[in-house]
């Protein structure tokens, strides 16, 4: 006797375990169970496929058993490929999340702690001026382009520092005496 029936299952286009249960019910008819097991599938959702029962003599079951089952379990095997595959991606935006939060945390830090220079430079800058050290104070004023952001502020901070201690013109000493 040849059959075909193994040919036909390797015709269906599925991933995973199949399982076949066939029992005997009353009145010359079977019971057939089939479930698609995929353990590549890492979401537990898949446990809520439930199998697919077929009853019937073995007169029917032999002329309608593809026919009933290909459908459902492509579908099913599709369902569990598209889960696993879901939750790669789910687990990959999960570590992209964490890149990036700490790749923006890193950024964040790294502005506080240029601020805090700038503005500990600016500081030290302006106790000088208080204490008449002109020039040291200019000397103090960070580099504009050390601080782009703070350019505008930096420059006219040092024009107001080298204007205190900027050697008073010859001309400007004849006019007064005028």
């Amino acid at each position: 006797m040849s059959t075909n029936f193994f040919n036909q299952i390797a015709q269906l286009e599925i991933t995973g375990n199949l399982q076949l249960t066939i029992s005997k019910g009353v009145e010359n008819k079977l019971i057939v169970s089939i479930i698609l097991l995929n353990d590549q599938c890492g979401d537990d959702a898949k446990q809520l496929i439930t199998p697919l029962n077929l009853r019937g003599t073995a007169e029917e079951l032999d002329e309608g058993f593809f026919e009933s089952i290909a459908v459902p379990l492509e579908t099913a095997s599709g369902l569990m490929v598209n889960m696993e595959a879901y939750m790669k991606q789910l687990e990959n935006a999960k570590k992209q999340s964490a890149i990036e939060k700490e790749k923006t945390d890193k950024e964040k830090k790294a502005k506080e702690e240029k601020d805090k220079k700038y503005a500990e430079a600016m500081a030290k800058a302006d106790e000088l001026d208080k204490e008449g050290k002109h020039r040291d104070a200019w000397m103090k004023v960070p580099n504009p382009n050390d601080f782009p952001e703070y350019a505008e502020a930096i420059n006219k901070r040092k024009k107001e520092l080298s204007d205190k201690f900027a050697s008073p013109s010859l001309f400007a000493t004849e006019q007064e005496n005028v």
